[in-house]
């Protein structure tokens, strides 16, 4: 029955913040100001009614108990579990304390609000002593020791325990991942990811520190990247020609060198093999690696490094510069190259990873991929391989254990514009006997493919159906905004194939190579990725949900980042 207040009580004593007399934030009290309303409330032949809970999203089931709960005394006090004791899976609560406290008072039935900070409601209903405390109808059979202590906490004063009626059932942790699941398919996507065992934050953490020590030959070219950050642009006088007028230079290296460069602070051991000219240009780029725990070996040539120069109004890449003169070796330092690389792969008793990357500048041509792949692979547990612009050797790359193409750089290479992708990457792995391919696909993330035996597809597919080829894992972007995504490929590479080379899977190379991209796209310039921002990325991404952010702080996502392309 309702409780009708005497004349003398009706609305309520204002000492005792009693619904419609207070504003909302004055219903939140602490515990010292809890303790003493309480006891006016006694004092005054007052009862009052507890009600526990998270609370984190009040649904109509929550209101309909809590009107129950306020038919059984005069007054009605919700308490709510704190953020630190909030245990229904990651990311939650989604409501910070504070406000979930708010949102309560707000209601014009509950009297008091207070946040409690111990695990259970069993100390509290020990010192408050609520004439009556409700539970909803599915702890009436529940065996909780919990619930037990709260129920005996109660009891022990003399106070009752009551069961709501149970007539309209919701679960906030069900709403909570319908939302997830129906407002964006990329939380969906990637919950789905999430809860696979492979990709669990321990495990991932695990793989990360096993990369240090892990001994890398990388055959690529190094460049220069220069950006040339200029004032607001404006039209020639003498022609309707832009002209930038430069106020900053910002020099990267790039290409082979920052390869390398992530592989070192990922914790690896790597050793760049390459061409390059006896230049004071040549050693100033070896002591700058050698700062970076990055060994240089040359082959010597008539060549100057590089430049790749990117003229920037704000962060806005306008005009980009080539001062590229093409590399061409003669067979005696074709041969000398592959030596080279071979001698510092077998070094050791023989690496544990091998890379080889094609810029397209000139020091790989057919021949010189197809037999670098083969001496590498004897020397080599990993062996993997990108490519860089139209003009690449991926074909001509075999045996690899892992490829990373961007999806234009496959179907250029093998002139396959209109299949799906699946079947193109089929066909690159079956060219060059590969075993599998991570192909980034801009603002659509990257999909991991993996070759499926034989025996596993003839099996799984029934007569004259047509056979799947290659598994694959979809990994969506996870930068939500790229500031630049110069060199995203390149950390991709260096992370995918160190997490292969100690004992991960083709989805934990993935999962980490997208990490690894997200990291370098959200930064300006061809900066390092080290493995503390593989650490801190893999972190941000388990504990991300839908929250409450501040109005200041929400920025539209309209597109995707493209974290695997190329600029």
């Amino acid at each position: 029955m309702a409780f009708t207040p005497r004349p003398e009580h009706a609305g309520g004593p204002p000492s005792l913040n009693l619904a419609g007399h207070s504003p909302s934030s004055a219903k939140v009290l602490g515990k010292a100001r809890l303790m003493a309303v309480r006891a006016r409330a006694r004092a005054e032949g007052l009862t009052v009614v507890q009600c526990h809970g998270c609370f984190d999203i009040v649904h109509p089931g929550h209101i309909r108990h809590l009107r129950h709960a306020k038919s059984h005394a005069d007054i009605l006090l919700v308490t709510i579990t704190g953020d630190v004791e909030m245990k229904k899976g990651t990311g939650r609560p989604l409501i910070p304390e504070e406000l979930r406290a708010e949102n309560l008072a707000a209601l014009d039935f509950v009297d008091w609000v207070y946040v409690e900070q111990r695990p259970t409601a069993a100390e509290l209903l020990a010192e408050v002593q609520p004439d009556v405390y409700v539970k909803g109808r599915e702890y009436e059979l529940n065996n909780d020791p919990r619930f037990k202590a709260e129920r005996s906490a109660v009891e022990s004063h003399g106070g009752r325990v009551v069961f709501s009626s149970g007539d309209v059932i919701f679960s906030s942790t069900a709403l909570i991942a319908a939302l997830e699941q129906s407002t964006d398919p990329y939380h969906a996507r990637l919950a789905q990811l999430l809860d696979k065992p492979q990709l669990e934050g321990a495990k991932l953490t695990s793989l990360i520190a096993s990369f240090r020590g892990k001994r890398v030959t990388v055959v690529a070219e190094p460049t220069i990247d220069t950006y040339v950050l200029c004032d607001r642009p404006e039209v020639a006088g003498e022609s309707p020609v832009m002209t930038l007028r430069p106020i900053e230079r910002r020099t990267y290296d790039g290409a082979g060198a920052i390869l390398c460069r992530h592989l070192a602070a990922m914790g690896a051991s790597p050793v760049l093999v390459t061409a390059l000219p006896p230049s004071e240009e040549t050693t100033a780029l070896r002591q700058r690696l050698l700062l970076d725990g990055v060994q240089m070996r040359t082959v010597n040539v008539d060549w100057t490094i590089p430049e790749k120069q990117r003229f920037l109004v704000g962060a806005q890449k306008v005009m980009k510069l080539d001062l590229v003169e093409p590399l061409t070796l003669d067979a005696t330092q074709q041969d000398e190259l592959i030596e080279l690389a071979a001698q510092t792969a077998s070094e050791h008793g023989g690496h544990d990873a091998a890379i080889i990357a094609d810029f397209g500048l000139g020091l790989f041509s057919p021949g010189v991929t197809g037999r670098l792949c083969k001496r590498l692979r004897q020397h080599t547990g990993v062996l993997s391989g990108d490519v860089s612009g139209r003009r690449n050797n991926l074909r001509h790359m075999s045996r690899m254990d892992l490829l990373c193409p961007s999806e234009p750089e496959l179907r250029e290479s093998l002139r396959l514009f209109d299949e799906g992708l699946p079947t193109a990457t089929w066909s690159l792995l079956e060219q060059t006997g590969s075993r599998a391919a991570i192909v980034s696909m801009g603002a659509e993330g990257l999909i991991g493919f993996e070759r499926l035996p034989e025996t596993d597809a003839d099996a799984s597919t029934p007569a004259g159906a047509f056979r799947s080829r290659v598994s694959g894992e979809h990994v969506p972007a996870l930068c939500g905004h790229a500031v630049d995504p110069l060199g995203c490929g390149d950390a991709l590479l260096a992370t995918a194939t160190l997490v292969l080379c100690c004992g991960g899977s083709l989805l934990a190379a993935s999962f980490l190579g997208a990490v690894a991209a997200a990291a370098q796209a959200q930064r300006l310039g061809n900066t390092v990725v080290s493995a503390s921002d593989l650490r801190h990325g893999v972190a941000r991404i388990h504990a991300s949900h839908l929250t409450y952010a501040h109005p200041e702080t929400i920025v539209g996502r309209t597109s995707r980042s493209p974290v695997a392309a190329r600029a």
